[in-house]
């Protein structure tokens, strides 16, 4: 069973993903992840030439480390299984890229000040990818490289069609999912995750002003109780479909021992969803 990281401490997370892509890739560029972490904590800190620091409540930093952590232990169960197409180190580091930027799209440029950058909800994932094309050059990533990172980082479309991204290699599809399902047993299975959701509800409250009413998730929320009361559903229909199916099942690479024992992620995310169906 994975140990705990405190997701708020990107010091912590970063030390964990390096323990874990060593293990992966012993002798590898052992500067990669703090340099990649660094980039990723400068463009939310507002260091980033053009740039505001975050100002999303709900996809902060923390939401950006927990989807990087869990994407991480994924693709550490899956190269301890030897699953084939095996991953290289280049590979794990586009990964690795994806997810820390995955989100990136809800900064606000200098100048802009109406608002946070929750407005952008609708429209974070193509910003991203973006941001992504913006700042990878500067970091020495190749134009295919740049755009293999921006196919992963469309996983993480809520209604994606992902048939429709054309990715570069069959490993190239397994990181950007083993990324999606990050993205969702992440922050799911955080143990402040029922309380930060009224916090997400303002920002799809945000976005819907920003975006003509147009509510994310489809959900037509009246309340931060109404979607709390959904979310039990928005598990068992929907996550729960996209990582086993969609998905291809790769959360099971969190499985200790691989195959079959327990998964510390699904069994966290199920222990909320109890008790969001106590509150109805």
């Amino acid at each position: 069973m994975s140990q705990p990281v405190d997701t708020k401490d990107p010091t912590a997370v970063e030390v964990e993903v390096q323990a874990l892509y060593l293990e992966m890739f012993p002798g590898a560029d052992r500067l990669f992840v703090p340099r990649s972490f660094g980039w990723i904590i400068d463009c939310f800190m507002g260091y980033y030439p053009g740039y505001q620091a975050v100002d999303a409540s709900y996809h902060d930093l923390e939401h950006t480390l927990q989807g990087t952590l869990c994407m991480t232990r994924i693709l550490r169960g899956r190269a301890r299984a030897q699953a084939a197409p095996i991953l290289t180190e280049r590979q794990f580091q586009l990964g690795l890229a994806a997810i820390l930027l995955h989100d990136t799209g809800y900064l606000k440029k200098q100048g802009d000040r109406a608002g946070t950058g929750a407005k952008y909800t609708l429209t974070h994932v193509d910003r991203s990818a973006n941001f992504a094309a913006e700042l990878l050059p500067q970091k020495g990533f190749t134009l295919a490289e740049i755009h293999a990172v921006q196919h992963m980082i469309r996983c993480t479309g809520l209604n994606v069609n992902l048939a429709a991204i054309p990715f570069l290699s069959e490993i190239e599809r397994i990181i950007g999912y083993a990324l999606g399902t990050g993205d969702l047993l992440g922050q799911m299975a955080a143990s402040d995750y029922v309380d930060k959701l009224p916090i997400l509800y303002a920002e799809f409250v945000e976005a819907a002003k920003h975006s003509g009413g147009k509510m994310p998730g489809g959900g037509g929320f009246t309340s931060a109780e109404d979607l709390m009361s959904k979310t039990p559903a928005f598990w068992e229909k929907y996550v729960r479909i996209k990582i086993e199916r969609d998905f291809r099942g790769l959360h099971h690479y969190l499985e200790r021992p691989y195959p079959g024992g327990p998964n510390e992620y699904v069994r966290r995310v199920e222990a909320n969803i109890a008790r969001l169906r106590t509150r109805s």
